[in-house]
């Protein structure tokens, strides 16, 4: 598959809360232990994906995110064929660069940087 899906994330108003109901359904790994209480989720086996499960300002949401190669064309290209920027590019330094748009039906896409920031 080329833009392979590579993170999925929940967010919601009470993040830890969040992170506790998939911990303890799904036995998954979740690290939150950073500045954003951001909960990273490990993959944990082959052909698994890693996510992560943090708060958010508005309506709580699930999503995945597409790696690509460059976040900017690919927003271009999405807004030519009906889509929506709902975050620009944006690089959070040593971590990852990122963007999320809608597609045409409204549901909220991520896209990510195939290549860490510098």
């Amino acid at each position: 598959m080329s833009n392979p899906v590579v993170h999925f994330e929940v967010v919601g108003k009470d993040p830890k809360k969040l992170q506790g109901f998939y911990s303890s359904i799904f036995g998954w790994k979740i690290n939150a232990d950073n500045p954003m209480n951001y909960g990273l989720v490990e993959a944990g086996r082959e052909g698994a994906i890693g996510g992560g499960i943090g708060g958010a300002e508005g309506s709580p949401h699930a999503t995945f995110y597409i790696a690509v190669p460059d976040p900017q064309a690919t927003l271009n290209k999405i807004e030519q064929l009906g889509g929506k920027t709902v975050v620009p590019v944006t690089v959070i330094p040593n971590m990852v660069t990122f963007a999320m748009f809608t597609d045409p039906e409204g549901n909220l896409v991520g896209i990510v940087n195939e290549e860490p920031p510098q």
